[in-house]
């Protein structure tokens, strides 16, 4: 055993000689990808490199919440020493820092990046600052008393807030002054994320800043949230959002750049929201993510010509956690009130986790809506997922009423319900319902067949558009000669589309060794229409997989009789 301990020391210091002699700009750029405790902890192990920590252009410590709470003092005694030891020539280009406020930890890690942010140059740095206890352990006494260490950190060390571009901030109760001196301090604040704060005394949470671009609050507990001034915001979250004033929960004014809004799980009971109320001020959104949680639907449907200035430029949309018991067909209306959509994605799925949705499971009701204009057609629209498809009328029409109102529709794709494992511990009463969609090949096509037919005039028409040739008229060559040809060098994206189902997939890999440069290979049989059917591409990708493995054999094999002759 002890000779094998010496051997096994042996080999991790030729190892480590190995990565010594290496130039320093390649350790650098290695030690870079990995984080600075365990950049430092190899550097440590030999005299030529012990400089190299200061060097590092990325400053990077996300340790864990278990780990923080080990070494919490670790972290502040390293930043300080990294930072006060490197070469004012020597810029950073990226430094976070995650710590806990605890004793005078982060004073220490604060007055470091001060005097750094004084004497160097740092192109961005962010915090991510953790109170003391678990969250769900916290009293209102302990939530003032977390804002108020805060107030007091930012006052101590107000010179390395002001070169912040990214603030997390967390378990915080803020007083009426709070958050202005936050913005007013942060003057290069680019990112701010706030996880259950509140201000119980603060009737309006009112956000203005001129450098700002992203902006989340998760769990957030305000009256209401303005948005004043915000020329150069375009991302906003607001996730578990819970409000007072139903009326105007969310106030969006001067935000001319906002392109990506996403609203996740509003805790409204007995009122729904208008989103062209909502979104009044913001013609600008072509990202929409709306969150209902297995909830019930928040969204008041209304009438397309009324919604239309606000989604006119929407160019995708996501509808997540619809309610399984309701039918979907009512998403119909947002379909019509955006006609530069693009991709829609919608999922439906009970997730009974949440303990909210636990307690109103049985409160939800359908949405009632009614289509406009019963001859609509849509000319932009060219993705449509739906994840939690069953093959009923529900799903079924949805798709057939989808189909027909777009011309131009490119690919349909449905998945099967989402399965949480959390949910089926929780929950083993409520039992895992069965997966209704095709399983064996006879079932997939029959599948098949069915939703041909609900397609059937658009499947037609893209019949005849890309002709459909049931014979393989590319001829496979030698992997050396293709690569030659500058395009398949520099190939990313290959689509093969319409082989017949008898055909041997295998025969394509000598694509995938002549073009080194791919990402991405779509394979479509010939048989039905444009339609990826999730179990499918998986059965595809293994059969590309096994087929590679064969080659990869046969290669060796080959190799080993060459270097035998």
């Amino acid at each position: 055993m002890k000779l094998n301990r010496v051997r096994r020391r042996c080999r991790d210091l030729l190892k480590v000689d190995r990565l010594v002699k290496l130039p320093d700009d390649v350790l650098l750029n290695i030690l870079e990808r990995v984080g600075t405790l365990d950049a430092v902890r190899t550097c440590v192990v030999s005299k030529q490199t012990l400089n190299l920590p200061a060097l590092l252009s990325q400053i990077v410590v996300d340790l864990s919440d278990l780990d923080l709470h080990r070494k919490n003092r670790g972290v502040a005694d390293m930043t300080d020493k990294i930072l006060s030891t490197r070469s004012p020539q020597i810029p950073i280009r990226s430094l976070k820092l995650r710590f806990i406020m605890r004793g005078d930890d982060h004073l220490k890690i604060g007055r470091a990046v001060a005097l750094a942010m004084a004497t160097q140059k740092i192109d961005a740095a962010e915090f991510e600052i953790l109170t003391k206890d678990i969250y769900y352990r916290r009293t209102d006494a302990d939530l003032l008393d977390s804002a108020k260490l805060f107030n007091n950190f930012i006052g101590e060390c107000p010179d390395a807030f002001a070169g912040l571009t990214r603030l997390h901030l967390q378990n915080l109760r803020f007083g009426e002054s709070d958050i202005p001196n936050i913005l007013a301090t942060c003057k290069r604040l680019e990112s701010l994320r706030l996880l259950r704060c509140d201000a119980r005394k603060l009737p309006v949470l009112h956000v203005e800043h001129a450098r700002l671009v992203e902006l989340t609050l998760a769990y957030a507990k305000f009256s209401t949230v303005e948005l004043g001034c915000l020329p150069k915001l375009r991302r906003m979250t607001l996730h578990r959002w819970i409000f007072d004033n139903l009326d105007n929960p969310l106030i969006l004014g001067y935000v001319p750049q906002l392109s990506k809004l996403t609203l996740a799980h509003a805790f409204i009971i007995n009122r729904t929201l208008k989103l062209s109320q909502l979104l009044v001020n913001v013609p600008s959104i072509s990202d929409l993510h709306l969150d209902f949680q297995s909830e019930k639907v928040w969204v008041l449907p209304e009438c397309p010509k009324v919604l239309a200035p606000v989604l006119g430029k929407l160019r995708r949309m996501n509808l997540n956690n619809l309610p399984e018991e309701c039918d979907i067909s009512w998403t119909m209306f947002l379909l019509e009130a955006a006609p530069s959509l693009e991709e829609l994605c919608i999922t439906v799925w009970d997730h009974k986790c949440q303990l909210e949705s636990q307690k109103s499971y049985y409160q939800k009701t359908d949405v009632k809506w009614e289509p406009s204009t019963p001859d609509f057609k849509h000319n932009n629209l060219s993705r449509l997922t739906i994840y939690g498809f069953q093959p009923n009328d529900n799903f079924m029409g949805y798709v057939r009423r989808v189909i027909e109102a777009v011309e131009n529709i490119k690919e349909v794709s449905l998945h099967d319900r989402k399965v949480c494992e959390h949910c089926v511990v929780k929950f083993p009463h409520l039992g895992v319902r069965p997966w209704s969609c095709p399983r064996t090949s006879e079932e997939v096509d029959s599948f098949r067949l069915e939703i041909a037919e609900v397609i059937k005039g658009r499947a037609m028409a893209v019949a005849s558009t890309h002709k459909i040739r049931h014979d393989i008229w590319v001829q496979r060559e030698c992997p050396k000669l293709l690569t030659r040809v500058v395009l398949l060098a520099k190939l990313r994206f290959v689509n093969l589309d319409n082989l017949s189902e008898e055909c041997d997939i295998a025969w394509t890999m000598f694509l995938l060794d002549a073009a080194p440069s791919l990402e991405e290979l779509r394979i479509t049989s010939a048989k039905g229409s444009r339609i990826t059917v999730c179990e499918e591409v998986d059965s595809l990708r293994k059969k590309i997989i096994e087929a590679k493995e064969k080659v990869d054999s046969l290669r060796k094999n080959v190799i080993q009789v060459i270097n035998s002759r």
